[in-house]
């Protein structure tokens, strides 16, 4: 039988979906693709909650007591780590942004 996981949201993760959604919406005007990115990153997240361990760790410059993993949507980048049985999404990222910057 396969292990379950919980899944987590850090606030920082929602603020980081918050300002792409509201980009999405008010700066460029198109609340329908705002909708869809959020409910498509829902959807991506759980997805990987079902096996958040069965794929290659992000090489991150900074040690780490959890390894980040990174789920790719869009041109987004969904970054999580996994601390015991929980999925704990942190960070919801531009994909041309500096990531040792950010993560």
């Amino acid at each position: 039988m396969s292990k379950r996981f919980t899944l987590r949201y850090l606030p920082l993760f929602e603020q980081d979906l918050t300002a792409a959604r509201n980009y999405i919406a008010l700066n460029l005007r198109n609340p329908t693709a705002a909708l869809r990115l959020v409910e498509d990153t829902e959807r991506v997240i759980l997805k990987r909650l079902e096996n958040p361990l069965g794929f290659v760790p992000y090489r991150s410059i900074r040690d780490r007591k959890q390894p980040y993993y990174r789920i790719n949507i869009r041109n987004f980048v969904v970054f999580y780590v996994v601390i015991e049985d929980v999925m704990e999404v942190r960070r919801f990222v531009y994909s041309r942004r500096n990531f040792p910057g950010i993560v």
